[in-house]
């Protein structure tokens, strides 16, 4: 078997079984490492010796019939969430040698359930962006093609996953990006509902927006590392009591979903948009329950952007005021545009968030549905050298709000779980992606529809293996 393209729970059951050891899997991760770190650049830093260690003990618990639900599973973490006695940069050279003394609460789990965490995965500075390039990393490539974004900010981990480099990967979104890496690289990206996943302890930035969760090839892989993760911390302000996550997957004829294709407001490509009604089609063609909706709400990309600039102002106004020589030019940017935010314009944006998630809320009650379909993205991944895409659709849109990714704010303002997963090629042979947004707290009936979604696509293309 092709260690490299197995799932992680088809992995488990073969360790289980005997069949493959936690040593041998971790052997070649690590080659597969060594051969995309130079096209590709994923990683922050190896941590291989750690790895071993952990991938050794791995088998001798299996070995005694022992270990958690991710024994033996290669992982891989953003440089952003802390690691105790590990370098903890956010990819900024005003943070090198920063090593915190704590460990953020999903990665205590992750190791808890015996995950072999084997590498850090490249970020954009302070995460502050929907690429991934930094003075401090370089560039991160998209395994599809080398030349195009791979997303941001947890590009490393969606590029990693699709590169075939470990199956899982822990992402946090704050803006889309767990979602925007995963649709630009043609994976699976599920951000939770806000503290469903601790993100404690952690730098101060964006504390209400964050959202930590699982990037994997399969829903059923991002199932299983959020059910090893997920629970009440109580070092996290923001953290739920148990939320189920074990919902059974229906049959297509007991979905009932709402579709919008842009939301009233939202720029879509041409081979997107075809794509999504394609999707859609299908979907009804094998039973699903099809209503055509949408919340009635403008873009909230405004009030994202008041209340993500201000925070990252206040976040990192230490290293803006006192180290501002290490701060590469788009970090500078976007916390310089963080100061001109007014007390009006972030109170205003903190008022929408209710009114936000009201809107949600009313919609799955009048319509009964249990999931709302929109595109993940309006475009595939762009020219890694553009930056940001200037048109979608004949649509002015850039920086530095991000409102080329439209459909992706509301999940992080109004804390809901929304899961990005393939739905097909796009004009120029890259990843485009479904976008399944559900209630607060209904992860699981989210995960259970992606399946079912995922099930239908059956999208099974990935990057060539030289990438």
């Amino acid at each position: 078997m092709d260690i490299c393209q197995v799932s992680a729970t088809a992995l488990a059951t073969a360790l289980r079984r005997g069949e493959v050891s936690a040593t041998e899997i971790l052997d070649a991760v690590l080659q597969r490492a060594d051969e995309i770190a130079s096209p590709i650049n994923p990683f922050s830093a190896r941590l291989d010796d750690r790895a071993r260690r952990a991938a050794r003990a791995a088998d001798e618990a299996l070995r005694r019939g022992r270990g958690g639900p991710l024994v033996g599973i290669p992982v891989s973490t953003k440089d952003s969430h802390w690691m105790a006695g590990i370098e903890s940069t956010s990819g900024s050279r005003s943070r090198i040698g920063f090593i915190p003394n704590e460990t953020v609460g999903s990665i205590e789990r992750l190791e808890a359930a015996g995950a072999v965490i084997f590498a850090r995965t490249t970020v954009p500075e302070f995460c502050y962006s929907g690429t991934t390039e930094s003075d401090l990393f370089g560039r991160t490539a998209n395994p599809w093609n080398l030349d195009r974004t791979a997303g941001g900010s947890s590009g490393g981990a969606a590029a990693a996953v699709a590169a075939g480099c470990g199956p899982l990967s822990l992402g946090g979104d704050g803006g889309g990006s767990i979602r925007i890496p995963a649709a630009f690289c043609g994976i699976v990206g599920f951000k939770p509902t806000l503290g469903l996943v601790p993100h404690e302890p952690s730098s101060s930035g964006w504390k209400t927006l964050v959202a930590i969760g699982p990037m994997a090839r399969s829903v059923a892989d991002a199932r299983l590392l959020l059910t090893a993760v997920a629970g009440p911390d109580p070092r996290d302000r923001h953290s739920l009591p148990p939320v189920p996550l074990a919902a059974p997957v229906p049959e297509p004829a007991e979905l009932r979903v709402v579709v919008s294709e842009d939301l009233g407001f939202a720029a879509l490509d041409a081979d997107v948009r075809r794509s999504f009604r394609g999707t859609v089609d299908r979907l009804a063609d094998a039973g699903v329950q099809i209503i055509a909706d949408a919340p009635g709400l403008p873009t909230s990309v405004h009030a994202w952007s008041a209340i993500a600039l201000a925070e990252a102002y206040f976040s990192e106004r230490d290293e803006f005021t006192h180290r501002r020589a290490d701060l590469g030019d788009r970090a500078v940017e976007f916390i310089e545009a963080g100061g001109s935010v007014t007390n009006e314009q972030y109170v205003l944006a903190q008022f929408a968030r209710e009114h936000i998630h009201r809107a949600y809320a009313d919609l799955f009650a009048r319509t009964g549905a249990s999931v709302l379909l929109t595109p993940t993205l309006g475009c595939e991944a762009f020219p890694a050298d553009q930056r940001y895409p200037e048109t979608i659709g004949g649509v002015p849109v850039g920086p530095p709000e991000l409102d080329w990714a439209p459909f992706l704010y509301d999940a992080n303002l109004a804390g809901l779980p929304a899961c990005a997963l393939p739905m097909g090629l796009g004009d120029d042979g890259l990843p485009l992606s479904m976008h399944v947004l559900g209630q607060r707290c209904d992860d699981g009936r989210v995960l259970a529809a992606a399946q079912i979604i995922e099930q239908v696509i059956d999208f099974s293309a990935r990057p060539t293996p030289q990438a």
